[in-house]
């Protein structure tokens, strides 16, 4: 999500026959790529976002998402990337973390 710069950095983290997939931009949405690479790995980049999309268009996401991803995820078959946890009262540790770029996966605020 983040865009900019980091798209060239995520496209070289790639495996061969990898794909890139674009759903917002933090740090802008361009960026120089050499698309040699692309081609040379058969990489596939592509790119969507819900914003224009009708409100139908939404709910069939949501039901596919409902049906598909969330079994999967009570039954403990997928989960996502979990860093670290912190106390809500050492959020701003948890921030410096996530700033640092040292992570690799989710940082989680515990609340009570």
């Amino acid at each position: 999500m983040v865009g900019g710069d980091y798209i060239p950095r995520n496209v070289r983290a790639l495996a061969d026959d990898g794909r890139l997939v674009q759903i917002a931009f933090l740090s802008g949405p361009k960026v120089e790529l050499n698309f040699a690479h692309v081609m040379m790995r058969r990489l596939t980049i592509t790119g969507s976002t819900l914003r224009p999309q009708s409100d139908m268009a939404k709910a069939e996401i949501a039901k596919a998402l409902l049906e598909t991803v969330w079994p999967l995820l009570a039954a403990g078959r997928i989960a996502p990337v979990m860093d670290s946890t912190y106390a809500l009262s050492d959020a701003a540790k948890a921030h410096a973390h996530m700033e640092s770029s040292t992570h690799i996966g989710k940082i989680v605020l515990k609340v009570g």
